[in-house]
């Protein structure tokens, strides 16, 4: 008989309420609403006679809800799949129904304005990502990390390269191609490798638009699926009470940094050390994302660069707290390294400002006055129901 396979818990919390539950494939949320609600009836749109009997006729879900007890829980699994059910939903909730219905989806497209009006106050939203390193704990290897990323599908498989490939073969199928999101998906899959070369880097459309060779408003069509499947997103320039000129384009990143790996290119002529460091940069950022999406009180996750160039990594700003990081591969931090942290800390002295590198090494390590930490002991320590690593705790 095989072993059934450990669940590994997530940090996400559940709201009381109707809420929806969204993210890329593969990242639990299925999984996650089993353990959390046992007794809740499950509708799986991924499931063609149901997807086809609720598209046919979506009053039936008012029919099923007649026939369940009050305080019932109703799981909608892919619910854009059957877009057309949000109405009725909507129309249940308005009614002020003793049910809870959650909602999960790998794609916003088809959800936005739905999503808009039942989020105005009758629904919560949630993400659910990657793995967090502290979710696992002493499994957790940063190495294996920046090879294969964090995707719970693949961490707890093996072959995890393999895995990566077909999972993204899988979205190209089943989610770009049967959706007819993309006319040409050699265009996509194109544009999919050279964009992988922007992860962690300024989005510049028009290079882009070069180097795929399709428009720019074509670029930027192919950006919005990403996003909107949530398989890439984009930080903002951090702005507030500015001083210097400061440029205006988002900073790209895959969702994980495992995705990253399989569709970027490696040949001779590719620095494995420029790539290594992307990746790090990507898996810091993915982390960072995740806790800033965990918060009840709004943060923002954003980057700083000035048009001469000098740039930290990631910048989050909110009621918890005001942090600057800066993240790199080596350990030999040089005067170069630290002038971008300086040029911000002077800018802005309210902010927390530190390092995080690729390399183990001691509590209390600074440089030029700025605290070090590992990056293994930074993702550990990233827990979304904490604050963000409080200088005490970077430095103690």
């Amino acid at each position: 008989m095989m072993a059934k396979k450990h669940y590994i818990a997530r940090m996400l919390s559940a709201p009381k309420g109707s809420y929806f539950l969204l993210g890329p494939r593969g990242t639990g949320k299925s999984t996650w609403l089993l353990h959390q609600y046992p007794e809740a009836h499950i509708l799986n749109f991924l499931q063609g006679e149901v997807e086809r009997r609720f598209s046919a006729y979506p009053e039936r879900l008012r029919e099923l809800v007649a026939t369940l007890p009050e305080g019932s829980t109703v799981i909608l699994d892919e619910i854009q799949r059957v877009p057309r059910l949000l109405p009725e939903i909507h129309a249940l909730l308005e009614e002020k129904r003793e049910m809870q219905f959650i909602m999960t989806g790998s794609s916003s497209r088809k959800l936005r304005r739905s999503v808009s009006d039942l989020l105005g106050g009758r629904a919560l939203l949630r993400q659910m990502g990657p793995f967090l390193a502290c979710e696992l704990k002493g499994k957790f290897s940063l190495k294996g990390a920046l090879q294969t990323g964090m995707i719970p599908l693949i961490v707890e498989s093996g072959e995890q390269k393999q895995r990566l490939s077909d999972y993204l073969n899988l979205y190209l199928r089943e989610e770009i191609a049967a959706e007819g999101l993309v006319r040409q998906l050699g265009d996509f899959s194109r544009f999919l490798e050279i964009a992988s070369f922007s992860h962690g880097s300024v989005w510049t459309t028009t290079d882009i638009s070069r180097e795929a060779s399709v428009k720019r408003g074509t670029v930027e069509n192919y950006l919005q699926i990403l996003e909107d499947l949530f398989l890439a997103f984009t930080l903002p320039v951090f702005s507030r009470r500015a001083k210097r000129k400061l440029i205006t384009h988002r900073k790209f990143y895959f969702f994980d940094v495992g995705v990253y790996r399989i569709l970027r290119p490696q040949g001779l002529l590719d620095s494995s050390a420029e790539i290594e460091g992307m990746a790090l940069e990507g898996l810091v950022a993915q982390h960072l994302r995740s806790w800033v999406l965990s918060q009840e009180e709004p943060h923002s996750l954003s980057y700083w660069r000035t048009q001469t160039r000098l740039e930290v990594d990631f910048v989050i700003y909110g009621p918890k707290g005001f942090w600057a990081i800066e993240v790199k591969r080596s350990a030999s931090l040089g005067p170069d390294d630290v002038r971008a942290m300086l040029a911000f800390q002077e800018e802005y002295p309210e902010a927390t400002c530190f390092f995080v590198i690729m390399e183990n090494i001691g509590r209390n390590e600074t440089y030029k006055g700025f605290p070090i930490i590992s990056a293994e002991r930074f993702l550990l320590g990233i827990h979304p129901r904490q604050p963000l690593f409080p200088l005490s705790i970077i430095i103690d």
